[in-house]
């Protein structure tokens, strides 16, 4: 079985025109700023597009199939929720700085879970720039007094970023997509955000935006990195592992001839996320597109799946 599902497209304040055009939506709406591909959020579940399942919510094919949708090990962690939440997300103005608190910190502070997610960049406009991670030590009473001061950003690493660029983004790194950035993200099934600073910027009331300051310096991760970047070489045609976490493990494939992918021996679902090409996915003889802006649920049951075209996509599962 191959699953896909209708995106949820939500319009935000720093929402861009590339998303309906990448995804090739018939659909008119301005300032998208997300597309969630796969959700399980609460009041936010994506719903299936096609097939015997058309209809059903993503959480309802965890509550009917329980451990053959995602695995023996997921359920037993997550339950009926779906772990992954997978977006794109277009960016015509910088998004606040923020950070996400980890599961405990999250828990403390009254929410169900933390999150740790990642980037992968797809192309960027000229110039384009995100924040990631800390520049230089900073303790948690330097960090509220450069808030105060509106002077954040300058403890803060700066990238321009480049088409196929990743970042990881663990619980307790601070972080901020920039104007310009368009970006597939994994993340853990979580909407928590507490937003550091937003650049005085107004909402559409005339009313600055809420800040968290105090729940953010309890979720703050204050190690300092050399590079928030990660290195990965740009191989055709051999998978580049990315990403190996507690939450989620995701590699890139960029194809030039078929391949054959086995997950028979993996104990949990597979997404795969179209970010350019065009390609084709066949599982036990039912054939469809995996095409650029495309993503799809693979069962944990799934066995040997064969995926042709010229096509370059995420692995995650």
């Amino acid at each position: 079985m191959i699953y896909k599902f209708k995106p949820l497209l939500k319009q935000t304040l720093w929402g861009g025109d590339r998303i309906i055009p990448f995804k090739k939506l018939d659909v008119e709406l301005d300032n998208v700023g997300e597309s969630w591909e796969i959700s399980g959020v609460k009041d936010n579940e994506t719903i299936v597009s096609g097939g015997p399942d058309a209809g059903k919510s993503l959480n309802q094919l965890v509550r009917e199939q329980g451990t053959a949708l995602v695995g023996s090990e997921n359920y037993e962690r997550y339950g009926d929720v779906f772990p992954l939440l997978i977006k794109f997300i277009d960016a015509r103005k910088d998004l606040s700085i923020q950070v996400h608190p980890n599961d405990e910190t999250a828990r403390r502070l009254g929410r169900e879970r933390g999150k740790t997610e990642m980037w992968y960049a797809l192309a960027p406009e000229p110039g384009a720039q995100l924040y990631c991670g800390l520049k230089k030590q900073i303790s948690p009473e330097e960090y509220k007094q450069m808030v105060e001061t509106d002077t954040i950003t300058d403890a803060l690493a700066r990238y321009e970023v480049s088409e196929g660029d990743v970042f990881f983004i663990p619980a307790g790194r601070i972080h901020a997509i920039g104007a310009g950035c368009f970006v597939a993200e994994i993340q853990q099934t979580s909407d928590v955000t507490y937003r550091i600073y937003d650049f005085k910027r107004r909402d559409k009331d005339g009313n600055y935006r809420e800040l968290h300051t105090e729940e953010a310096a309890q979720s703050i991760d204050y190690t300092v990195l050399p590079d928030y970047r990660t290195r990965y070489s740009h191989e055709k045609d051999v998978p580049q592992q990315v990403v190996e976490c507690p939450f989620f493990t995701t590699a890139i494939y960029d194809l030039t001839e078929p391949m054959m992918l086995d997950y028979s021996e993996l104990d949990s679902f597979v997404i795969l996320i179209g970010v350019g090409g065009e390609g084709t996915i066949t599982v036990d003889g039912d054939t469809q597109s995996l095409s650029c802006g495309e993503t799809v649920l693979l069962p944990a049951t799934t066995g040997e799946v064969i995926v042709s075209g010229t096509v370059k996509f995420l692995e995650t599962y």
